[in-house]
C-alpha cells in the first residue's frame, strides 16, 4: 500500500475570540491552499488551544446565532459547555464527549461555557468541525448526536499502545458511533510514548490531522508538535504516527463534496441565491425562536 505523502504542517495562526468564550486558532480555512474545497468536507475547523479561564459569575460564550447547510461536530479535551436550539434541545459537551449538530434546514443555536466550570474556571480546550452537506441533504431536517465518551466505540492497540476513540467512521474493523452524510473518518488517537498506528484512506479523501497534546513523528519523516496541523497529500493511503510522548491526536478524513460551495457568515449553500433565502428564513422567523 503507498504511503500518504505529506503536503504541508501548518503552525497554529494568531487567536482571535469567538464570542467572549472560544479562543480559537482557525485551521480551516487558512491561508494559502487551506481553501474549503482542499479539505471538503470539512470546511471550517476552529481550535481553541489550551487555555486558562478565570472564575466568572458570567456565562463567557456566543450568543443567539443562525445555522444552515451543514453539520457543526464540538470534541471537547477541557472544559465543559452548555447549548440551546430554537428546537428545544439544550445540554452539556464534557470533556471526552462530542456533539454532533446537523443544522441542513435551519436553527437558531447558541453556546457558552457550562455554569459550574464558568464559576470554578479552569483550562478549556476543544475543537469545532464544520462539515458540509451535499445539495441534497441541505434542507433536512436538524437534528442532534449527543455522544458521551462512554459511548465512542474505541480500538485498543496492542502492547498497551493506547487506543483508537472511533468517533465516525471505521478504524481496523471497529465502526464509528456517529452517522454521517458522506464518507467520514474521524478518530482521536490517544497513544502512550512510543507507540505506533497506522491508518488507512483513500487515495482522494482529504486527510489531515491536529496533535491536540505531546508530539508525533509522521511515517518516520516529520515531527509534529502539540497545536500543530498536518495536511496529507492526495495520493497514497497508508501513513503511520510514532508517539514521541503520551499523545492526543485528531485523525480527519473525508470524501470531497464535489459541489458549488458558497459561504456567508453562519450559511453554507451551492448558490448566491440559496444565501439569499436563508437570511430571508431567519429574518422571517422560519428558523424558530431562541432567547
Amino acid at each position: 500500500m503507498k504511503t500518504k505523502k505529506i503536503e504541508q504542517v501548518l503552525t497554529p495562526p494568531a487567536p482571535h475570540m469567538v464570542g467572549d468564550g472560544f479562543r480559537v486558532h482557525n485551521f480551516i480555512p487558512y491561508g494559502k491552499g487551506m481553501s474549503m474545497e482542499r479539505m471538503s468536507p470539512f470546511i471550517m475547523m476552529d481550535y481553541n488551544s489550551k487555555f486558562y479561564f478565570s472564575p466568572t459569575d458570567e456565562l463567557r460564550g456566543v450568543g443567539v446565532h443562525p445555522h444552515r447547510g451543514f453539520e457543526t461536530v464540538t470534541i471537547a479535551y477541557k472544559g465543559k459547555v452548555a447549548h440551546h436550539d430554537s428546537s428545544g434541545n439544550s445540554g452539556v459537551i464534557g470533556e471526552g464527549d462530542v456533539q454532533w449538530m446537523t443544522a441542513a434546514s435551519g436553527i437558531l443555536h447558541k453556546e457558552y461555557h457550562e455554569e459550574q466550570f464558568s464559576k470554578e474556571g479552569g483550562d478549556f480546550q476543544m475543537v469545532q468541525l464544520w462539515v458540509n452537506l451535499p445539495a441534497k441533504d441541505k434542507m433536512t431536517k436538524p437534528k442532534y448526536q449527543g455522544i458521551i465518551n462512554s459511548e465512542i466505540n474505541k480500538h485498543k492497540l496492542p502492547n498497551n499502545d493506547g487506543i483508537i476513540e472511533v468517533i465516525a467512521g471505521e478504524y481496523n474493523g471497529t465502526p464509528g458511533t456517529a452517522t454521517t452524510f458522506t464518507p467520514v473518518n474521524l478518530f482521536n488517537a490517544k497513544l502512550n510514548k512510543g507507540a505506533t498506528a497506522t491508518f488507512n484512506f483513500p487515495a482522494n479523501h482529504n486527510s489531515a490531522l491536529l496533535v491536540i497534546e505531546g508530539s508525533i513523528r509522521v511515517n518516520d519523516s516529520e515531527n509534529v508538535p502539540a497545536d500543530n496541523f498536518l495536511l496529507f497529500a492526495n495520493e497514497g493511503e497508508e501513513f503511520t504516527i510514532k508517539a514521541s510522548e503520551d499523545s492526543i491526536v485528531l485523525i480527519l478524513s473525508g470524501e470531497p463534496i464535489n459541489e458549488p460551495i458558497v459561504a456567508h457568515g453562519p450559511f453554507v449553500m451551492n448558490t448566491q441565491e440559496e444565501i439569499i433565502q436563508a437570511f430571508d428564513d431567519v429574518n422571517m422567523g422560519r428558523f424558530g425562536y431562541l432567547e
